[in-house]
């Protein structure tokens, strides 16, 4: 090999001591060593800074980005409730801006949240579309033209989501069914929301119903309160392995976990491990969460998300997933320098096992990567400031149209 697409000069690895070249040929990494002799069209001088894999976020309701403005403050002082006793009332008080959902400006508010994405270097999102008989298929039809705006630059997952419950909620089966025809990518559920455990279960399982007529990965929120009686997780890493769909679930929240007794969450986890069940965790956006230390011990695959911008749960949050980690380090308290590549791990390789896409900076890798402005990863989380530069699919991201298009001064 002569030449390349794109060739980085200068960059520091993670855990390497010297710099090294990377090249860029037809969408993926053709080499990286110390010192590449290679003509490329584009030449980018890392001069020393931190060059990773991209991230990735696994966790953001994208039909709800920037309505903050639209709801009442009730739904996140129920949410933020010190014990989270009273998060289904959240949920039943921030439905009902559905009533007001249209594509347009649905459309608007995901494309200034997807360009933000870009220009924080968070390419990979699985992106939430409420489903349900106020929000019809508002959501899910502005998410799906988001995608294709953005394919090539930002890959949005979007998820066919029964926010309000399937059983408890008429007309959610058929429009979830329409949903998963018109072209979503995953199965999204929330079975404790539910009235009955009966009901929880019937609606795990026909949300894997529709997973496997499908051919489609599964996402859930479970067990979103502060109730140890909500044991929604552990049926569904049931159904999971029953299922054979191992390494296509994704868990979301099961901030229930903390409230566990530790004979039982040890079980538990074990059930998640055997049953290749991928959690991720947003504590940030709640006061409690799932027990991320005690499953990244027990081997379990666990990320972070942003779970929110600017909406009735959050009022915060800019798809920066560095900034996720800054706040995650200090609510998990994981301040060891061995604990903070951990949790870059979390918005990265690992948050792209969750969503199946493989994130790793390596020969033979898609090349998804960012040129950030600091040399290690300490000193990038400590600032979380926007990459240098942004390469998705093996091509550089124009960062100056994403901040445009994210409504965003230059800086």
């Amino acid at each position: 090999m002569t030449r390349c697409d794109i060739l980085v000069k200068g960059a520091r690895l993670r855990g390497g001591a010297e710099l090294s070249d990377i090249a860029i040929r037809d969408g993926s990494i053709a080499a990286i060593a110390p010192s590449l002799a290679l003509q490329a069209e584009h030449v980018i001088d890392a001069n020393g800074r931190l060059v990773t894999e991209s991230f990735a976020n696994p966790h953001l309701h994208l039909c709800k980005v920037w309505t903050l403005s639209m709801v009442e403050d009730e739904a996140r002082q129920n949410y933020h409730g010190a014990t989270m006793d009273k998060a289904m009332a959240a949920i039943e008080v921030a439905s009902r801006i559905k009533e007001r959902y249209a594509e347009s400006w649905i459309v608007d508010n995901a494309r200034r949240a997807v360009a933000l994405a870009a220009l924080h270097g968070n390419l990979h999102i699985r992106a939430f579309a409420d489903v349900d008989s106020k929000a019809r298929l508002e959501g899910l039809n502005a998410l799906l033209k988001v995608r294709d705006e953005f394919r090539g630059i930002v890959d949005v997952q979007v998820v066919a989501f029964p926010q309000d419950g399937v059983l408890r909620e008429p007309g959610t089966k058929q429009l979830m069914r329409a949903a998963m025809e018109k072209g979503a990518d995953v199965v999204g559920g929330i079975p404790w929301i539910e009235y009955t455990d009966a009901a929880a279960a019937e609606h795990i399982s026909f949300c894997f119903d529709l997973a496997q007529e499908f051919g489609k990965d599964v996402s859930m929120l479970l067990d979103d309160a502060g109730d140890p009686g909500l044991r929604t997780l552990e049926t569904f890493a049931i159904e999971a392995a029953a299922r054979g769909w191992g390494g296509r679930v994704l868990a979301h929240h099961c901030r229930a976990m903390s409230q566990y007794p530790k004979p039982y969450l040890h079980r538990l986890i074990g059930t998640l491990r055997a049953a290749n069940v991928s959690v991720v965790s947003d504590p940030h956006t709640g006061p409690l969460h799932a027990c991320v230390q005690e499953l990244l011990t027990e081997k379990v695959n666990v990320c972070l998300g942003q779970d929110d911008i600017s909406d009735a749960y959050y009022p915060y949050g800019r798809n920066n997933m560095l900034e996720v980690v800054f706040l995650a380090s200090h609510l998990l308290w994981m301040m060891a320098r061995d604990e903070i590549e951990q949790l870059y791990d979390l918005v990265t390789v690992n948050a792209g096992k969750a969503i199946n896409v493989p994130l790793k900076l390596a020969v033979g890798s898609p090349a998804h990567l960012v040129v950030l402005g600091e040399r290690d990863v300490l000193e990038a989380v400590r600032f979380h400031g926007e990459p240098v530069c942004v390469i998705s699919h093996g091509r550089i991201v124009d960062l100056r149209r994403m901040r445009d298009l994210a409504g965003r001064p230059a800086s």
